[in-house]
């Protein structure tokens, strides 16, 4: 209806008619009005949306601060002078942006059930001003955790309306603009935790012009989409993308063709089924109109994601395995998509313009699949492309690895920002995080120290929880993967409990993200350093990925250095986590997976016996005596236990004349303990109680 009106409108001028200006209300709150702008006749969103959209159109802005849908609310629309202004204008077009002030304790709690029937009467009285008037209806802007009623009520009731508002737009097939899509991550641009800027409003403009105009800047796909890319044999290939709204995109992938029309958000989406790896070329084509983007040389394979912090990111060149890792590049279809920081997390201070680049998510600089050679398997990710080597060695099928790895960062960094708020102990994690002691104080400090220059209060940095998740996660959450492996953990190992939180809670969420609720996590147990929390640390490490399903860990700690949190021995330990996947997720039972696993401890006849599964026979590491086992009571210290009290047979340590309530392993900070399994793979630090029989 619109496209016929608009060229109706563009033909009068040459019937000799004078074309009238298209009428556009927006009509709404404090966000509308502008509140908080030094000149919200300047900067407000409907003010903007005017130079969008030219000398054709009319916009005027009806908002008012606090004003609330609900007509039994504390300040009705319905009683404001704005709302009789609005229907008297008699709008063409009517974007309506309400229900913000409507999580006010005075309104939802009361008069929930009236909001639906409230918001329909408002839409009728317009049509009543003019019939053919074309609604838009707006799903929120956020509100952030730091508002005041955040917590008690407000962010539980803000999700209710915005789930509502879907229903109203079905009443008559309205179309919905989700004002929420690019601010919920930007937090940056909201001072009050309500209220945009100046730029927040632009990209409130933005959005509304795209909605009127049907223009979402022509066809466009994610970076993660590029030649080389691999195709995740065995699960629907999902292609998505952006284009004009109504436009239809036809994406053809070989012989294969299917067809989808942008939404009137401008999103569309395909879904290819499952392939098999051929060990073929293949190529896709995606075209809209007159605009084609074509991608070549496409494998298909396996594609896992590899993600952490310092460990995870440090790179082939800087390891002791450089020569077996340019090595595995003979005979093997490695494909690598490297998301490198724009800046490092250095002790420095960043420059104004890459602080800006970070509030505006653009953190990783640009990239694109890349075929291996000896210049990007250098710059590559150590632990992630040993670990794909073996996968490609052990499968024989192409396998693409995305490393999106940040040196310091913290885990919650990568969670989405839904999961934090309603997380019940999360949420605080929000708060103030660089003076939040539930994030690491070397992490506030570092950050601290990079975005010194500044001078927005709610600056941007990588280790801020969620931000990676935004920044590094979101951009290809689209793309289909396998599963992920992980090595992090040292930049929250000041909290041993509160990452037993943490932890399980990044899965789920990754695991939501890709809809995919069994996705195997791999991830590497803390190393050896001299830092007291380790061993605990570790020893929680390993009990998680005991409770957590479809999650295993690989043990480096016979790896570590005294001194340096970046231990160079990295071919092992991406080794050990491609024997995790190659046993359990694609079903080589006959690849040893683990070290000796402690199974239980228990005292018989004056003697303790741990018994061990994943191991036929236990051994030592350097053919010494056996290092690091203690035993200790309920409470107090613990003791090495004697040479000549320990004998190993089969699967089971045996401590001779001893008594204990409890027994640990490796359980120094640094250690140099030599437990193996007769494929010399290590055992991990551990602490059990002793049963008594």
């Amino acid at each position: 209806m619109r496209k016929i009106l608009l060229t109706i409108l563009l033909a009068l001028p040459l019937l000799g008619f004078a074309q009238e200006k298209t009428k556009v209300a927006c009509i709404g709150n404090s966000v509308t009005y502008g509140y908080g702008h030094k000149e919200p006749k300047v900067t407000s969103y409907p003010t903007q949306l005017q130079q969008m959209l030219g000398e054709k159109y009319d916009v005027r802005n009806f908002g008012y601060s606090g004003a609330t849908l609900l007509s039994k609310g504390h300040r009705p629309y319905i009683n404001l002078n704005e709302y009789k202004a609005a229907l008297e204008f008699a709008p063409d077009i009517a974007v309506i942006h309400l229900g913000l002030n409507d999580t006010d304790p005075r309104n939802w709690p009361n008069y929930r059930d009236e909001f639906y029937d409230d918001y329909i009467n408002i839409i009728k009285a317009l049509r009543e001003a003019n019939p053919d008037v074309e609604v838009y209806v707006c799903q929120m802007t956020p509100i952030f955790h730091w508002h005041r009623r955040f917590k008690s009520g407000t962010r539980d009731w803000y999700w209710q309306i915005q789930e509502l508002i879907p229903a109203i737009a079905e009443w008559d097939n309205f179309e919905i603009i989700n004002l929420s899509r690019y601010l919920y991550n930007r937090p940056d641009l909201m001072p009050d935790a309500l209220h945009p800027d100046a730029e927040g409003a632009g990209i409130i403009a933005r959005q509304v012009y795209s909605a009127i105009t049907d223009d979402f800047g022509g066809l466009s796909l994610p970076a993660i989409y590029s030649d080389n890319m691999v195709i995740q044999r065995g699960k629907p290939f999902i292609v998505k993308g952006t284009a004009n709204s109504g436009s239809e995109v036809t994406v053809k992938l070989d012989r294969n063709k299917i067809k989808a029309v942008a939404n009137n958000q401008g999103e569309w989406e395909v879904a290819f089924a499952p392939m098999k790896a051929d060990g073929k070329s293949h190529t896709m084509t995606v075209e809209c109109g007159k605009e084609k983007i074509t991608y070549s040389n496409i494998a298909v394979g396996e594609v896992w994601l590899c993600s952490g912090q310092s460990n995870m990111a440090f790179m082939v060149k800087e390891s002791s395995h450089i020569e077996q890792s340019l090595a595995n590049i003979q005979g093997k279809d490695i494909r690598l998509y490297d998301m490198k920081p724009r800046v490092i997390t250095n002790n420095i201070e960043w420059d104004s313009l890459d602080l800006v680049k970070l509030n505006r998510h653009d953190y990783y600089l640009p990239t694109s699949w890349q075929l291996q050679d000896k210049q990007n398997v250098s710059d590559f990710s150590a632990v992630a492309y040993h670990f794909g080597a073996m996968l490609a060695d052990s499968l024989g099928v192409p396998v693409g690895l995305i490393c999106n790895a940040v040196g310091g960062a913290p885990a919650e960094a990568y969670i989405d920002r839904k999961t934090l708020e309603f997380h019940p102990v999360l949420v605080d994690i929000l708060y103030n995080w660089r003076g939040n002691d539930m994030i690491q104080d070397w992490c506030r400090g570092r950050a601290s120290k990079n975005i010194a220059k500044s001078t927005n209060n709610l600056q941007r940095h990588p280790y801020e929880p969620c931000f990676l998740y935004e920044t590094g996660i979101m951009p290809i959450a689209s793309y289909p993967i396998k599963g992920a492996i992980w090595y992090q953990g040292e930049s929250n190992a000041h909290n041993v409990e509160l990452h037993e939180i943490i932890f399980p809670t990044l899965i789920d969420s990754w695991r939501k993200t890709w809809n995919d609720a069994e996705m195997p996590f791999y991830f590497v147990q803390l190393s050896s350093i001299n830092r007291p929390s380790w061993p605990h640390f570790r020893d929680s490490q390993r009990r998680m990925a005991n409770e957590i399903p479809n999650c295993d860990f690989a043990v480096s700690s016979d790896k570590g250095h005294p001194t340096d949190v970046h231990p160079k021995e990295k071919a092992p330990v991406g080794e050990r986590l491609a024997r995790l996947a190659l046993n359990q997720t694609y079903d080589m039972c006959h690849v040893v997976q683990h070290g000796p696993t402690p199974v239980r401890a228990k005292a018989v006849k004056g003697k303790i016996i741990i018994e061990f599964c994943n191991a036929k026979e236990l051994k030592t590491s350097d053919g010494n005596a056996l290092r690091g086992l203690e035993i200790g009571g309920k409470v107090g210290s613990f003791k090495t236990v004697a040479n000549e009290q320990i004998k190993f047979e089969g699967n089971c340590i045996i401590i001779k004349e001893a008594s204990a309530d409890r027994v640990r392993y490796a359980w120094k900070p640094y250690t140099g303990a030599n437990l193996v399994n007769e494929t010399g793979l290590p055992a991990s630090t551990f602490e059990l109680e002793v049963e008594t029989e």
